[in-house]
């Protein structure tokens, strides 16, 4: 089902639409919009505020108070003078000037995350545009019109060379996608019974300066990412299965001394996915301790669990909050400029998480690796049905080890990589959405890092036979078998992995295990 499709029967329940009132938004709430084509409304109250911010500006307008991006020019060009009688050209050119992105193109989902982040932002009244703007938000949201909007060119200081796309599209200008048709932005206004929208003061200003394109992609990100953390949970409890592995670094006396919060939750993950397993009572008395790829994953999985909630708050926060500048304060009847569109706090927060599944990675690589290695696991070389006859999982080592390998290099950090740009007015910039990008780039590899991993584990366990699986681990074999067979025999590879994959990241598996819980 495409992303309008899902629209259309958001329409025929109004009642599910996201009310949106500046505050409150979710990571869940972007990715319901961004995926599941989930309507939206705008509150009153929120409105309300739009429209006095609106009324501020208008009165400071006409009392000639100099107002960067109103009455004064942005950038380099604050000293220039806008007189009221070219407000529209001026707020005009803004758009068009700034329209300097370049490809690969956002997704339907992407372009929708990006448009939701900046009209739950819009709703504060910080930003004193015209209240068309942010009906305009919902209206192309509700409608299924997808600007195209181009992923790169923003250094991260406000997205304003590729958010301006959205803005350029409610003018007339530029294409955008309807229901997988690509065309002009004024063709499609026209067949929805839209005008284009006529700017005034600040409203160029409000469709430039924000951080949308890496907020709403970052938190198509975290979701997914939150999604990712479980999976570690389970692929590394079927390994430990799969190796008769030591169950004591799952005793909970030992992790209460230690109390870190992600270390926590992962354990109790850990130990609900192994209910009813035979590894509490027949697991090898003579193995003390295990690799630390097997004895620390609670530990490695939960500094990634930390890292994880650490960006989602401060991303959170991000959607819920102003970063425009200048800044309207209604209560105080002030504009006042400001450094609101500054991304630093959350981007690190990706930065860290980037590191910590890592971490995740070369843990999977390694237990992988020992899966495979007769030493630790007492049975054939590559896990091989017939030693004689097939060389079973020997070349996937260098698969999953090249694929952690790009992620070492993704976790490089990007945000401190930047420019003194614009006369050397601007000469800070933490490369927001590059950041994000890498951070999913990350996400996707160990994706398929995990289902290497998974399908060894799963490998094993046959090999091994007679094992009475956890709850959750049951599962996620049942899952692994369902999409890839046993590995009688050398085959393509590739198609395995990408089936393992396929079951990973299509939430199949996760979905299963999750049903086995429950029950």
């Amino acid at each position: 089902m495409t992303v309008n499709q899902t629209i259309r029967n958001h329409h025929s329940a109004a009642d599910d639409a996201l009310v949106l009132n500046g505050k409150r938004m979710t990571i869940q709430d972007v990715y319901d919009v961004a995926h599941h084509g989930r309507s939206v409304k705008i509150s009153e109250e929120a409105m309300s505020r739009v429209e006095a911010a609106r009324k501020l500006v208008l009165e400071l307008v006409e009392e000639d108070v100099p107002v960067y991006g109103f009455n004064r020019g942005v950038g380099w060009n604050k000293d220039k003078v806008v007189a009221p009688a070219v407000f529209e050209q001026f707020n005009r050119n803004l758009i068009l000037s700034h329209s300097s992105g370049v490809a690969p193109y956002a997704t339907e989902a992407e372009v929708r995350a990006v448009m939701v982040a900046r009209l739950n932002t819009l709703l504060l009244g910080c930003t004193g545009s015209q209240s068309t703007i942010p009906v305009r938000y919902a209206e192309f949201l509700n409608l299924g019109i997808h600007p195209l909007l181009p992923l790169r060119g923003s250094v991260g200081a406000a997205d304003i060379t590729t958010v301006t796309h959205i803005g350029l599209a409610f003018i007339g200008e530029g294409e955008v996608d309807r229901g997988g048709e690509r065309l002009t932005a004024v063709a499609a206004l026209s067949e929805a019974g839209l005008e284009p929208l006529v700017l005034g003061p600040k409203d160029g200003l409000s469709l430039i300066c924000t951080n949308a394109l890496s907020a709403g992609t970052g938190a198509l990100a975290l979701h997914e990412c939150g999604e990712l953390l479980k999976l570690a949970d389970i692929v590394f409890a079927l390994s430990l299965e799969a190796i008769r592995g030591n169950v004591s670094p799952l005793d909970e006396a030992v992790h209460r001394v230690r109390p870190f919060p992600g270390q926590l939750q992962s354990l109790s993950h850990i130990k609900s996915l192994l209910t009813g397993s035979d590894l509490w009572d027949s697991y090898n008395p003579e193995s003390l301790q295990d690799p630390l790829s097997f004895r620390d994953a609670c530990q490695i999985h939960g500094a990634a669990y930390d890292a994880f909630r650490y960006t989602r708050d401060q991303l959170e926060i991000q959607l819920n909050s102003s970063d425009d500048n200048p800044c309207v304060i209604i209560e105080e009847r002030r504009i006042i400029s400001c450094a609101n569109y500054e991304p630093v706090s959350w981007t690190l927060g990706f930065e860290m998480l980037g590191s910590a599944l890592h971490h995740i990675s070369k843990s999977a690589c390694y237990r992988t690796i020992k899966l495979g290695t007769p030493a630790f696991t007492g049975l054939s070389r590559f896990l091989t049905a017939d030693e004689s006859r097939s060389i079973g999982y020997c070349t996937v080592q260098k698969t999953i080890t090249s694929l952690d390998t790009e992620i070492r290099h993704l976790i490089n950090p990007a945000s401190s990589d930047y420019f003194s740009l614009a006369g050397d007015i601007e000469d800070h910039a933490a490369n927001s959405p590059f950041v994000v990008a890498k951070t999913r780039e990350i996400i996707d590899r160990l994706h398929i890092v995990l289902g290497i991993e998974a399908l060894h584990a799963a490998q094993a366990i046959d090999l091994r036979g007679g094992i009475r699986l956890g709850k959750g681990t049951e599962a996620a074999y049942q899952a692994i078998r369902s999409v890839v067979p046993f590995l009688a025999e050398d085959r393509n590879l590739s198609v395995d992995i990408a089936q393992a994959y396929g079951v990973l990241k299509s939430g199949e598996l996760l979905s299963r295990v999750r049903e086995a819980l429950d029950q």
